[in-house]
């Protein structure tokens, strides 16, 4: 399979090689023309020379990457996501009014000396960015060199120029705006700080967060507070009814009773009353009642009463309540009375402890409870202060470091390198247009050729013979050259002349498969024609003539061509006496058969008739035929090319069968198709076709499914082959 493969290409560029041999005069005309008008088109203009300068561009200049205004001013970017910036600097360069200025500055003209046109700077412009690089290079071309580069800085220097100025006029804007939001800003702050001053003289607030914790921790110890002053009050209450119990007395009563008790004038009285009382007691044991003594202890005890009841009303408000026996007590009683009474403020102080530090404890919850309101809506007001102060900072901030910008003459872009003279043109480039084309050239000149080749109708593969003849192929003819020295006249006998050539093994070949074409009986007489003139007919017949000889057979060979004759040049014969003097009845076959090789005799026109078919189609070419065959081995006619004359077609009804020459490149598809229309429409018999004239140096008559190879051994044999017969 990779042998068949190997061959295939082979076959291939032989076939082209073949193509360019068969148009090599075209395919030179052509390759001449095209080389020589890039020659024409390359040394004829003037050269062009084309100065080079480069930017360097930064995404924020350096002044503004200082003062923090990068993302605000100066910065490239672009409103389009899929854009780049570069190219968006590359259009400001070609913009019209840089453009416009750098035209007028020079005074640039055009190849008629006029000014010259935006559109002509623009082709002669490029500006492109450098790959994977923030470059721009800027290019300009010109016939003049110094005016190249000329151009090219001081375009890039107004593009400097113009770009500081707009980054100046971007910070000009923006200090006007600054400066009338500025005012605006601040009073937004007093405002928001008046609020918030309001609200906290309103709600009393220092600091909510400190008096959160402050209150937490005081209405923990307040609740501890209540707590011990409710133990404290209980315990106050539990002595006094206690004491109470024993005394027998009430609250009221024992205060009134421990304060009597602890009055000095009171209790002096009632000891000077008491011991009047004993006297009194004393003198009612001796005395009676009439007795002074008696009456005067009486009314002294009764003075002293009055005393007694004078001053404790002096002292509490009700001494009625309180007994006279209760006036002066023990030292026990009074001990036990001053407890009750020191218990009974002990309560009253705890209950109103207990009372205080309840309300305390209310007030500080009551605080507690309102501060998330208060620190909520302190917030609200400290952010919005927040807010208007961070707003103003910041406007304020950037209103100074816009005043910085403006006063800067820093942009983004940097000329890193200026446009230099140049010192070579970079067109025309002579070696690359030389080079292209000469490739272009050949190009066309094997296009050509293949064109015209494609352009050929002849029939150029036994495949296509095949499909529109039908017919089975016998043999291929390859082309013959006779060797130097040969004349014209034994050039087409090769057979004879050159017996051991390539042409005449095929010849032993294509005679012996025609052997075997007719098996149900002997073939003897062969009518040779072909579709169109020079397709070789003549020369097939000769050559087979002297094959069959060769073969040890007695071959006539009739040149039944009687408008153009062509067996009497082959063979050097003269033409007094022929076929058509036969079938006019001057002359017989057996006087006018010329004997040329042992075995093969030759028979010519003779004298040109005016009216061949008349004579071909008659009776006496029919008893001409039935000697002939009787005669000889093997009878082979030769007659004009079927597209011109029938006479063929009318022979072939005499004969045993027609054999078909097929000229490769020759015949063309419609010639083809006419001949098989006149073969069928006459009925005759084919016996098959032979190619002729295939290219005896290259070895190959090919196409792209078919291709024929001749193999020549030592002896001089040759073995042609086909993808379908093989026989030598």
């Amino acid at each position: 399979m990779l042998y068949n493969q190997e061959e295939q290409d082979a076959v291939d560029l032989q076939r082209y090689s073949y193509i360019l041999t068969k148009h090599w005069l075209v395919t030179a005309t052509m390759m001449a023309s095209v080389f020589g008008l890039t020659a024409l088109v390359t040394f004829l203009p003037k050269p062009v020379y084309e100065a080079e300068g480069k930017l360097l561009f930064n995404k924020t200049n350096r002044a503004s990457s200082l003062t923090g205004l990068d993302k605000q001013f100066s910065e490239l970017s672009t409103v389009n996501q899929s854009g780049s910036p570069l190219d968006t600097e590359a259009e400001l360069i070609r913009s019209i009014p840089m453009v416009r200025k750098t035209i007028d500055k020079f005074k640039l003209k055009d190849n008629k000396g006029k000014p010259l046109e935006i559109e002509d700077f623009l082709k002669k412009l490029k500006v492109k960015s450098v790959r994977s690089t923030d470059v721009l290079a800027v290019t300009y071309r010109s016939h003049n060199p110094q005016e190249a580069a000329a151009v090219v800085n001081t375009l890039i220097s107004y593009y400097q120029e113009n770009d500081i100025a707009r980054n100046r006029t971007e910070a000009r804007i923006a200090k006007e705006f600054l400066t009338k939001q500025l005012p605006i800003l601040e009073a937004r702050v007093e405002q928001a700080e008046a609020v918030l001053r309001r609200f906290k003289d309103e709600n009393k607030v220092v600091s909510l967060e400190e008096e959160a914790k402050v209150g937490v921790e005081a209405v923990k110890d307040l609740s501890n507070q209540v707590i011990e002053a409710q133990a404290e009050l209980e315990d106050a209450t539990t002595r006094s009814r206690g004491l109470q119990s024993q005394l027998m007395l009430s609250t009221q009563q024992a205060v009134q009773f421990s304060t009597l008790s602890q009055s000095p004038g009171l209790q002096q009285v009632l000891t000077e009353y008491q011991k009047v009382q004993d006297e009194l007691a004393v003198a009612r044991t001796r005395l009676t009642d009439e007795h002074p003594r008696l009456k005067d202890l009486i009314g002294k005890q009764q003075a002293l009463r009055e005393q007694v009841q004078k001053r404790s009303g002096q002292i509490v408000t009700n001494p009625e309540l309180i007994p006279e026996q209760n006036l002066q007590i023990g030292q026990l009683k009074q001990s036990l009375t001053q407890d009750l009474v020191k218990s009974e403020v002990d309560k009253l102080a705890a209950q109103k402890r207990v009372e205080v530090l309840q309300t305390a404890l209310l007030k500080f919850q009551k605080r507690l409870q309102t501060l998330p309101k208060l620190e909520q809506r302190q917030r609200s007001l400290e952010r919005k202060r927040q807010v208007a102060q961070s707003t103003y900072q910041q406007v304020l901030k950037q209103l100074q470091e816009v005043e910085v910008v403006e006063r800067q003459q820093v942009g983004n872009a940097q000329i890193v390198s200026e446009a230099l003279v140049p010192k070579k043109p970079v067109s025309p480039k002579i070696l690359l247009n030389l080079a292209l084309g000469g490739v272009l050239s050949v190009l066309i000149g094997i296009g050509t050729a293949l064109m015209l080749e494609a352009m050929d109708k002849s029939l150029k593969t036994i495949e296509e013979a095949k499909q529109i003849f039908g017919y089975p192929w016998l043999g291929i003819i390859p082309r013959f050259k006779s060797p130097k020295g040969a004349t014209a006249k034994t050039s087409e006998l090769p057979v004879r002349d050159n017996p051991y050539s390539p042409v005449s093994a095929a010849f032993e070949m294509f005679q012996a498969k025609l052997d075997f074409s007719v098996s149900d009986k002997p073939l003897k007489v062969i009518v040779v024609v072909s579709s169109c003139p020079s397709e070789g007919s003549s020369f097939v017949a000769a050559n087979l003539a002297v094959t069959k000889a060769h073969m040890g057979r007695r071959v006539l060979l009739i040149d039944g061509d009687m408008r153009h004759p062509r067996q009497q040049e082959i063979w050097n014969l003269s033409s007094e006496t022929g076929l058509s003097n036969i079938l006019v009845g001057k002359a017989d076959l057996r006087g006018s058969a010329e004997e040329v090789l042992i075995n093969l005799d030759v028979l010519t026109v003779g004298t040109i008739p005016p009216n061949p078919a008349a004579l071909i189609d008659s009776q006496r070419m029919v008893a001409l035929m039935s000697e002939a065959a009787k005669n000889y081995d093997y009878v082979i006619i030769d007659t004009p090319a079927l597209n011109l004359f029938a006479d063929g077609l009318m022979l072939g009804k005499l004969a045993d069968g027609l054999l078909l020459v097929v000229s490769p490149g020759i015949v063309d598809t419609t010639l083809a198709q006419n001949t098989k229309t006149m073969i069928e429409q006459a009925r005759s018999q084919v016996l098959g076709m032979v190619v002729n004239g295939v290219d005896s140096e290259s070895g190959y008559y090919y196409s792209k499914n078919h291709y024929f190879k001749k193999d020549g051994d030592r002896n001089g044999k040759v073995e042609v082959k086909s993808p379908n017969i093989s026989f030598s």
